[in-house]
């Protein structure tokens, strides 16, 4: 091995990428945020209040449960959590809008959509949390940071996507007569019973 080149970081230019790290963290989840809000109207205020829900839970679990110093891959893999917490909503919402187009009632689709989503966020978030056991057990130093935040980030998402986002969902459309199911490009006017009474896009 020939060295090419060797330099030392100092506390100013570690502070520097500490700094543009939650600079990224804060553009991705506003960017997010956005989208969520722009694609999904109602249901995605519900999954941006669990997105929120879930930095919160996050930064709470490694500051008093596990004490661990933020670092730079720590905060690579907050960022990657926020992409995985709202994937897991995205495929919970394209399954309620699927059951509506069938002609499902509102709260019959809202449960088919969080019921029949749940095997397949469990495989996709069982797998993302194996490789990242094993990157913990076999790797050091930063790679061990990035592994920890991504573990704690896989089982808070999935806690605020299934449970969270379902909880403020039943609270705005659950019982509630004339609410206006909105979910995308579908609008629909649910009763009492949940019922459909009208529906477009």
């Amino acid at each position: 091995m020939t060295i090419v080149e060797q330099s030392v970081i100092g506390p100013s230019m570690g502070q520097e990428n500490l700094d543009q790290g939650l600079l990224g963290v804060q553009v991705a989840a506003g960017l997010v945020v956005l989208f969520m809000l722009f694609y999904y109207r109602t249901f995605g205020m519900a999954a941006n209040a669990a997105l929120i829900m879930n930095i919160l839970m996050i930064v709470a679990v490694m500051s008093s449960i596990i004490p661990a110093t933020l670092t730079l891959p720590g905060i690579v893999g907050i960022v990657l959590t926020v992409g995985m917490a709202v994937d897991a909503n995205v495929l919970i919402f394209t399954r309620i809008r699927e059951e509506l187009s069938e002609g499902a009632p509102a709260q019959k689709a809202i449960d088919a959509g969080y019921n029949r989503a749940f095997t397949t966020i469990i495989d996709a978030n069982l797998t993302t949390f194996l490789v990242a056991a094993v990157l913990y057990t076999i790797g050091t130093g930063p790679v061990r940071g990035f592994a920890i935040t991504l573990m704690i980030g896989i089982i808070t998402s999935m806690f605020t996507a299934i449970v969270g986002t379902r909880a403020i969902v039943n609270l705005i459309y659950g019982g509630k007569s004339g609410k206006t199911l909105s979910i995308g490009s579908y609008r629909m006017k649910v009763k009492q019973d949940g019922l459909n009474i009208a529906a477009g896009k």
